[in-house]
């Protein structure tokens, strides 16, 4: 190799990425305003008025850590242990049944207990099972889209996941799973009639698992009608539409809710957007759905680019997680509202809980990630065409040819031969040696 050609390997791989702002910036907004609402929400709860929001801080800290080194690691690196990632999804869910280290709370089994505190495994499950069907999306491209094995695959092992929640039970989080996996396989580009099937399927099943439990059936005729019993299976919903409506358009003031006051069952958690609609009203919870689809926009599009560049690892991981955030943002924001029935699901990065702030956290890390190596890999892409690396050209822009003689660059040497599968090689994060 010329001197030439390696001093310009060395500069390609000098190059590095940047963190999406817009990302950034509002992951932060949310982590701040949830801060500033749980100590708003949990102040009248406990004998220490600061209790929750000390032990909020404490596993947001947590979550930092958790999400620094997120995106810190190489994607590549994650992607290789896409085989543990399902295994530890069905150990985790088989460790609340272990007697001693499973916590049951209320009947349910959902919590193992780590000393400190517990933790809720489903929490760490959706993380761990969007990688590893990010991972088999790109492993099985074109089959998933030509073949029913290849499509039923990632449904069967959600069903064994859904299975093992449904034990604990927890239908809520077993719902939204489902419902990530349908959406990720779409995104994925399965073939759209051949999931019609499964979905025809499906759907009665869930219906059918909802009214079997007698509790689930009064969260449903307590939604449509919650004022017939305001005190027993209403009451949740009552005080929720309650607060919302004291809000009206600007709210009562920050920290001059009522309906906190021991009325709003889970204020600092579950029903922590009741309390954001009396205090902030309209406006505010106007603010906070702009936030949230603003997150989940940005990831889908950060994850569009990543598919465009043939990085579909990145782009399938951004896929999932913008539809775990806007799927339980959207369902949290539906119960509060009296929308949808009501479901155990926090509102993310604003929701005290530790299980949750902590996983969420990492998924944001994760998604850093994923707009790092993005931009370094166009970067990298301009340099390697003539370009200025701090302005990346399309993603699809073409590429110049190389002049007689010239060694080609690693970028070329990935593109397949003709008559090959479209399954392409993404292009590397770091390009390496030109050869």
């Amino acid at each position: 190799m010329s001197e030439h050609a390696s001093r310009q390997a060395t500069r390609i791989d000098d190059i590095q990425g940047r963190f999406d702002p817009w990302l950034l910036g509002v992951v932060l907004a949310l982590a701040s305003l949830g801060v500033v609402m749980v100590g708003s929400s949990s102040i009248y709860q406990d004998a220490d008025p600061f209790h929750y929001l000390s032990r909020h801080l404490m596993f947001l800290g947590g979550g930092a850590v958790l999400a620094f080194v997120a995106a810190r690691t190489e994607l590549k690196t994650v992607e290789r242990h896409n085989h543990l990632m399902l295994l530890g999804c069905v150990v985790l869910l088989l460790l609340v049944f272990i007697p001693g280290l499973g916590v049951s709370v209320k009947g349910a089994h959902r919590w193992i207990n780590l000393g400190v505190s517990n933790f809720q495994v489903v929490e760490a499950v959706k993380v761990l099972f969007i990688i590893w069907l990010a991972s088999y999306l790109v492993r099985f491209r074109d089959e998933v889209n030509a073949t029913w094995i290849a499509m039923l695959k990632p449904l069967g092992v959600v069903v064994v996941l859904v299975a093992l929640l449904l034990l604990q039970p927890d239908f809520g989080s077993s719902s939204l799973l489902l419902a990530i996996t349908a959406g990720m396989l779409v995104l994925g580009g399965v073939n759209m009639p051949r999931m019609f099937g499964p979905v025809l399927i499906g759907l009665p099943v869930l219906a059918f698992i909802a009214v079997l439990e007698p509790y689930r059936m009064r969260r449903l005729t307590s939604f449509m009608d919650p004022w017939a019993d305001p005190f027993g299976s209403g009451y949740q919903l009552t005080n929720a539409l309650m607060a919302a409506g004291r809000g009206e358009w600007f709210g009562v003031g920050l920290g001059s809710s009522i309906q906190k006051l021991y009325y709003l069952p889970e204020a600092h958690t579950d029903f922590i957007l009741a309390v954001i609609a009396e205090e902030l009203g309209f406006v505010g919870v106007c603010a906070v759905i702009g936030l949230y689809a603003l997150l989940v926009g940005r990831a889908l599009w950060i994850g569009l680019q990543c598919v465009e560049m043939r990085r579909h690892f990145s782009g399938y991981l951004a896929f999932g997680i913008a539809l775990w955030i806007g799927l339980q943002s959207f369902v949290s924001i539906g119960v509060n509202l009296g929308l949808l029935p009501t479901k155990g699901l926090t509102l993310p990065l604003i929701s005290s809980g530790g299980s949750s702030v902590l996983m969420t956290c990492l998924a944001m890390g994760l998604l850093l990630r994923v707009s790092y190596e993005l931009e370094r890999a166009q970067r990298q892409v301009a340099r390697l065409r003539g370009e200025a690396p701090d302005t990346p050209p399309s993603p699809l822009a073409p590429t110049p040819a190389p002049a007689p003689g010239a060694p080609r660059s690693s970028l070329e040497a990935s593109r397949p031969a003709r008559g090959t599968s479209r399954l392409q090689p993404r292009i590397e994060p770091v390009l390496g040696r030109l050869s």
